[in-house]
């Protein structure tokens, strides 16, 4: 799960620029176009943090706030995730919540794994929930 704590310290790290760097993730298969169809759904308010740009630009990465939430679309399966792994359901999407890394969740769905990674300034369940709409008509 590098990729999940890499990401974590570019938002941790980030200032208070226009844009926050991200690394984006490169979806395979079905993932495409279920992470193409999840960025116009995606809230532009999320628990009071206004959508802003990422960079690199991509379709696959949603930011909001100055790092304070981040979304990934396409990432590979968690490394820690084990099949009896129990996911916390909100809305009909599975939420793997990482046990090492607190602030990083991945939404467990057929078509794409989402990651979101959430500064501990935001209640994750509301913002999870917030974001389980989007993720369930985008991936179902």
């Amino acid at each position: 799960m590098k990729q999940g704590v890499a990401v974590l310290a570019l938002l941790l790290l980030a200032g208070c620029g226009s844009a926050v760097q991200v690394e984006p993730p490169v979806p395979q298969g079905d993932a495409v176009a279920a992470c193409t169809r999840l960025s116009p759904l995606l809230p532009a308010t999320l628990d009071g943090a206004e959508r802003t740009t990422s960079t690199p630009e991509s379709p696959y990465v949603a930011v909001w706030g100055s790092a304070e939430i981040a979304l990934r679309c396409g990432v590979p399966r968690p490394a820690r995730m084990a099949a009896t792994d129990q996911l916390a359901e909100l809305d009909g999407v599975g939420w793997f919540a990482d046990p090492t890394v607190p602030t990083l969740f991945t939404a467990v769905t057929s078509t794409a794994y989402v990651e979101v990674t959430i500064a501990r300034t935001h209640e994750a369940t509301g913002v999870l929930m917030e974001l389980s709409g989007p993720v369930k008509k985008a991936t179902g």
